[in-house]
């Protein structure tokens, strides 16, 4: 029996609706305490190895560290993401987010999948497992963003994107004009975006700490998905052995 990795919690139908109002749900402190600690050392193992045969380990984590390979298929993350995408699913990608100390943050940006049918959902899930605040690694979102399905969003400051992209732009389902948002989260907190959604990362604090993140995508398959992280060794490694835990999970299609 795996170890636990979340609290009791339950998606509620009027969660899932304020997910596919504002393009993300956060779940504050939802993993355990032992989760963690696990994750916190295997995100320092991952933070601590050089490129590999031309690979960066952080956008391959999961092949690089058994216990973040462990959680593509732990019986709670999969009943999360059945909540989110239905029965039919299919792993995308493990990538680390660590954001030492002077980290200068990300830009605004949105990410791509199968824009001409929303039929087809692309989640990511995110682990802040030290959380963030506000102007410390934090992150910035932009509610209703999601709904454009617009790939092309990219902009340097938030000034940038407000006069830029936002300008006179309104939600399209309750009409008010989009705004940036800028979230402070706790230790363990999880948070589930689509895929669409326009976000960005504030800098990190020369005096803070490294921000330990992971984060773990999923998707309806059906189309091909130019975020997918999965080296072809590995992918069929794990789809010849009949024992794979991650056979049903791991192809493309």
């Amino acid at each position: 029996m795996p170890n636990q990795l979340f609290h009791s919690y339950q998606l509620t139908e009027i969660e899932r609706q304020r997910m596919d109002l504002d393009g993300h749900l956060a779940y504050p402190g939802l993993l355990t305490q032992e989760a963690q600690g696990d994750l916190t050392e295997a995100l320092v193992h991952i933070h601590s190895l050089d490129k590999v045969e031309g690979h960066e380990p952080n956008r391959f984590a999961a092949e690089y560290n058994p216990y973040l390979e462990s959680l593509i298929n732990h019986p709670q993350m999969l009943e999360l993401v059945h909540q989110v995408l239905g029965d039919n699913i299919r792993y995308d990608h493990c990538v680390t987010l660590n954001r030492p100390g002077g980290n200068g943050g990300i830009y605004w940006h949105s990410h791509s999948y199968s824009e001409g049918d929303p039929r087809l959902g692309f989640i990511r899930i995110f682990f802040y497992v030290n959380g963030f605040e506000v102007d410390d690694g934090g992150l910035k979102v932009v509610p209703g963003s999601h709904l454009f399905r617009d790939v092309s969003i990219h902009a340097a400051s938030d000034s940038e994107f407000e006069n830029g992209w936002m300008q006179n732009k309104q939600h399209p389902i309750t009409g008010q004009p989009l705004v940036i948002e800028t979230l402070s989260v706790p230790a363990g907190t999880v948070i589930l975006m689509w895929t669409h959604a326009a976000h960005g990362v504030t800098a990190r604090q020369a005096d803070s700490d490294t921000r330990w993140t992971v984060v773990y995508a999923y998707r309806n398959p059906g189309k091909t998905s130019r975020a997918r992280w999965i080296s072809q060794a590995y992918e069929d490694q794990k789809r010849s052995d009949p024992n794979s835990g991650l056979k049903d999970l791991i192809s493309l299609y």
